[in-house]
């Protein structure tokens, strides 16, 4: 899942290798501070947020409903200020008194993590009439600029890539909407998009994970980042899903005619496996970089943990959460609010105590880098996709899995 927002330049040349022109992503998220937020507004984070503001703003909303805690009044004034009128969001908008405007750079990532984030809240918000209306307004927004192959790239109009139709999918799915009814004016759904994005199990290097988007001359190439994100999402599910059961390991294997449930479990025994040789997903070099050497990659070693609990293979997700607890407290440090919701989120999808993470208290660390939120409460713990009831369709779907000899339903998440 596109959580962390990846460095610019990294997505640049990202870009570049491609030949396409994908919008860029942000930056990573700002380090925690003892401070109420940025300048005191209601923001979490005191870092830069021109390109991740409301990115951190949301994921911080959704980790902190995950554990019970609810925004103050005025994080969630800050993100509903963010909204454009025609409902879209920015990455970040430094002067909201001025109307947005056909320069001002729309971003369906920041739309739809803002349009689930708002849901999330919405329950002991202060004015959930208005959050009703930015919800529908995002997702109105969000249908004008699906493309006609079902997906959505991260800028209006541009080429549809498998992060953003994810995200997308995940914000349908926890308010409630059924994705596969998300049509384009061509009748394709954002499923359609996803499967075009998903590796045969006969590839020899990317056997049943996504593509980020194809590559100049068409071939798909295996991503970590896009398969953790697209296996949650065509389970139909988002970046707050929890602990499937019954467990078991997945399998790769290609039917002869593709469904996205399928495709699911392909990309979850890519993650298995790549999480199997140490234990964490591994960033590649960049291109020109001096030092070839591959780094741990701990956001999308969250994710990946995120989506094999989704998919039913926790046990395969295990190591890598053990691995997260001991690794991941100067990069969470660092990156600030998004980084300690993500790994928030990988706890609990794994039913771990995020307050007892390795030496950790992510749920204190994570509070502490914006206005203090509203007590605790135990009856919002739970809150998640599972809310909306949207999983119901997927699990009938999961019978074509069944039916290839892959005992796998979706079933019994925590309540």
């Amino acid at each position: 899942m596109n959580t962390v927002r990846r460095g610019a330049a990294a997505l640049a040349a990202a870009a570049a290798a491609l030949g396409t022109a994908a919008a860029v992503p942000a930056v990573a998220a700002p380090s925690p501070s003892a401070s109420a937020g940025a300048s005191g507004t209601g923001l979490y984070g005191t870092k830069d947020p021109t390109y991740d503001g409301v990115w951190r703003q949301s994921l911080a909303f959704l980790a902190q409903r995950a554990t019970g805690y609810q925004p103050a009044d005025r994080a969630v004034d800050w993100l509903l200020g963010q909204q454009c009128a025609d409902g879209s969001f920015a990455s970040y908008r430094a002067d909201v008194t001025k109307p947005c405007d056909p320069r001002t750079m729309r971003d369906t990532n920041a739309t739809a993590v803002a349009v689930q984030a708002l849901r999330a809240v919405r329950g002991q918000a202060a004015a959930p009439e208005k959050i009703d209306k930015a919800v529908k307004s995002g997702s109105d927004w969000l249908r004008t600029v699906q493309n006609k192959d079902g997906g959505w790239g991260y800028g209006a109009g541009g080429a549809s890539d498998a992060n953003s139709t994810s995200v997308v999918v995940g914000a349908l799915a926890a308010i409630g909407v059924r994705p596969a009814s998300f049509t384009s004016a061509e009748g394709r759904t954002p499923y359609d998009a996803l499967l075009s994005f998903a590796l045969p199990c006969s590839d020899k290097d990317g056997a049943g994970a996504f593509a980020y988007q194809p590559d100049k001359t068409g071939k798909l190439l295996a991503n970590a980042d896009a398969t953790a994100a697209s296996t949650l999402a065509a389970l139909g599910k988002s970046i707050v899903a929890t602990k499937a059961s019954p467990q078991q390991p997945p399998v790769c294997h290609d039917l002869s005619k593709p469904t996205v449930e399928r495709a699911a479990l392909n990309g979850a025994s890519y993650l298995a496996k790549a999480l199997a040789k140490t234990g964490h997903l591994t960033l590649p070099p960049m291109p020109g970089a001096t030092d070839t050497t591959e780094q741990p990659d701990i956001g999308n070693t969250a994710d990946a943990v995120v989506a094999l609990a989704a998919a039913g293979a926790t046990k395969e997700a295990e190591p890598a959460l053990a691995w997260l607890e001991k690794n991941s407290t100067a990069w969470a440090k660092e990156n600030g609010p998004a980084a300690y919701a993500q790994l928030i989120l990988a706890a609990r999808a794994t039913e771990t105590d995020p307050r007892e993470f390795g030496t950790a208290d992510l749920v204190e660390q994570l509070n502490a880098t914006g206005p203090a939120p509203k007590a605790p409460d135990t009856s919002a713990a739970s809150t998640s996709d599972d809310e909306s009831g949207f999983d119901v369709w997927w699990i009938i779907g999961i019978g074509t899995v069944v039916g290839v000899g892959i005992g796998f339903l979706i079933s019994g998440r925590k309540k």
